[in-house]
C-alpha cells in the first residue's frame, strides 16, 4: 500500500513539473507582414517656425515636427527638431501626463531638472521624467542644433504648466544632479549579427524601461561600420524610430528600401518589418528610440533572415 501511494505521489510531482515547464515556455504568435509604409521624417529648415519665449523662456526657438506621434500606434507624441538661438531657451515647466528627452548636438547647453541647472557638453541628452520640471538654455553667442522627443502616458495627451522662470543667470551645479547621458563612441561594444544582420555593429543601451515612467522602452546608440547592418526583423509589441546622427545608409521597411541621411527619423510601427544597412564607405551612426504597447512589454519579435546587403 505504501509503495502504491509513493508511486502516485511521484506521478503527481512529474505532472506538476511538466505543467509548470509548459507554462514557462513563451507563447508563440504569428503576425502577418505589413505592406503599407509609414512616412519618413526628413529635416527641412524651411518649415521651421519661430516660437518666442517658449514656456516663458528667453528669446526664440525655431523648430518643426520632424515626426508626428500620430504616425505611430503606441504613445509617441512627437519628435521635434530645431535651433536654439543665441541666449535663448525653453523656460522651466512641468508635464504630469508625459515625459521628454532634450538633446543638443553641436555645443554645450544648460539643462534644468527640478530646479537644478548644469552645463553639459556637446552631444548630451537629458531625461525629463513625467512629473519633473525642466528647461534648457543656450548661453552661447551661436545657434545650437536641438531636438526633443515626447512620450505620453496616454495616446495623444499633452499637458504643461509653466513656472514663469527662463532660467537665465541661474546657479550652475557640477556634477549634474540628474540623469543625463552623452553620445560617446568609446562606450559602444560589438554586437555581432544584430537581428541577423551582416557583420558586427557597435552598440550601447543608454536608457532602458526602468528609467521611464511611461511606456518608453529604451534609447540605444548604435554605430554601423561600412558593409554592416541591423538585419530585417519584426517587432509586434514595441515600436522604434531610427534617428540618423551621422552617415548614410539604406533603410528598409515593409519591403520598401529608402536612402537614409543625417537627421532622418525612420519609423517602425507595430508589426512593421525593418532594418538598416550601411552601403557607404563611412560609419553610419544612429539613435534608436523605442516605445512599448504596455509598460516593459516586448514579445513576439521575429528575425526574417535577411541582412539587407542585397537590397
Amino acid at each position: 500500500m505504501a509503495k502504491k501511494v509513493f508511486i502516485v505521489f511521484i506521478a503527481v510531482l512529474l505532472t506538476v513539473a511538466n505543467t509548470s515547464g509548459l507554462a514557462e515556455q513563451p507563447e508563440q504568435k504569428v503576425f502577418e507582414k505589413r505592406t503599407d509604409v509609414p512616412p519618413i521624417g526628413h529635416i527641412d529648415p524651411s518649415k521651421y517656425r519661430d516660437g518666442e519665449k517658449p514656456h516663458d523662456g528667453a528669446g526664440v526657438l525655431s523648430y518643426f515636427t520632424l515626426l508626428d506621434g500620430e504616425v505611430m500606434e503606441t504613445n509617441y507624441l512627437f519628435f521635434h527638431r530645431g535651433v536654439l538661438k543665441p541666449k535663448s531657451g525653453i523656460g522651466e515647466h512641468i508635464h504630469r501626463t508625459m515625459e521628454e528627452m532634450y538633446m543638443v548636438f553641436d555645443g554645450p547647453s544648460q539643462y534644468t531638472v527640478n530646479g537644478h541647472t548644469a552645463e553639459l557638453p556637446t552631444g548630451s541628452m537629458v531625461l525629463c521624467p513625467m512629473g519633473s520640471s525642466h528647461a534648457i538654455y543656450n548661453p552661447s553667442d551661436r545657434p545650437l542644433q536641438w531636438m526633443n522627443i515626447g512620450v505620453g502616458a496616454e495616446k495623444g495627451k499633452y499637458d504643461a504648466v509653466n513656472y514663469n522662470d527662463n532660467r537665465v543667470n541661474v546657479r550652475v551645479e557640477s556634477p549634474a544632479p540628474f540623469l543625463w547621458a552623452q553620445f560617446d563612441r568609446s562606450l559602444l561594444h560589438p554586437a555581432p549579427r544584430a537581428h541577423g544582420g551582416k557583420g558586427a555593429i557597435l552598440f550601447r543601451r543608454i536608457w532602458s524601461n526602468e528609467n521611464f515612467k511611461t511606456n518608453w522602452y529604451f534609447v540605444d546608440h548604435c554605430l554601423l561600420p561600412p558593409d554592416t547592418s541591423i538585419g530585417y526583423h519584426q517587432h509586434n509589441t514595441i515600436e522604434e524610430v531610427y534617428y540618423v546622427l551621422s552617415g548614410t545608409g539604406r533603410y528598409t521597411v515593409n519591403d520598401k528600401t529608402y536612402d537614409a541621411k543625417p537627421s532622418d527619423a525612420l519609423p517602425c510601427r507595430l508589426h512593421d518589418s525593418h532594418g538598416i544597412y550601411n552601403n557607404s564607405n563611412e560609419n553610419l551612426e544612429i539613435m534608436v528610440v523605442s516605445v512599448a504597447s504596455a509598460k516593459g512589454y516586448d514579445r513576439y519579435g521575429k528575425n526574417w533572415g535577411d541582412d539587407l546587403s542585397d537590397r
